[in-house]
């Protein structure tokens, strides 16, 4: 017995699975690049202060960290380094403010150091990173009675 001739559809691909795997795909690296985060320099624990101002956001930073390592905007120096590092920067800031942002549990003699190194360079202004107050950590007005 001889079926009637049916017409052959021609093979064909279905991209559709494709498009999910490479979504899925996409998807995957978006999400795993969200968490790649680069870091910037060291981890601070910066002291409280009551009368701290904002200084320009062009400023160079240099950070001391508990362990007493120095970055210069977030790239690790040595002492040798700092005042080469810092000299480069120097032209691309407003008034030459440099700030020294060093972690509470530093020595002061630390600071005092890389300070002293600082003041070296001509015309430079240092200023002193601290964290703004908490919004009821703020001391009280004295009574005038």
């Amino acid at each position: 017995m001889r079926l009637p001739d049916e017409p052959e559809s021609s093979p064909q691909i279905n991209i559709v699975p494709m498009i999910d795997v490479v979504f899925a795909v996409l998807t995957f690296f978006l999400i795993s690049s969200l968490y790649l985060s680069r870091n910037e320099g060291l981890t601070v624990s910066l002291p409280g202060a009551q009368t701290g101002t904002v200084q320009p956001q062009l400023s160079i930073v240099v950070t001391v960290a508990a362990s007493g390592a120095l970055a210069v905007g977030g790239q690790a120096v040595s002492d040798d380094q700092l005042l080469g590092v810092v000299q480069t920067q120097l032209p691309a800031t407003v008034g030459n403010v440099v700030i020294i942002q060093a972690d509470q549990a530093v020595p002061h003699g630390r600071v005092v150091a890389v300070m002293d190194q600082l003041r070296t360079l001509e015309g430079v202004q240092l200023a002193i990173a601290t964290q703004p107050p908490l919004e009821g950590n703020a001391p009280e007005a004295p009574n005038p009675q």
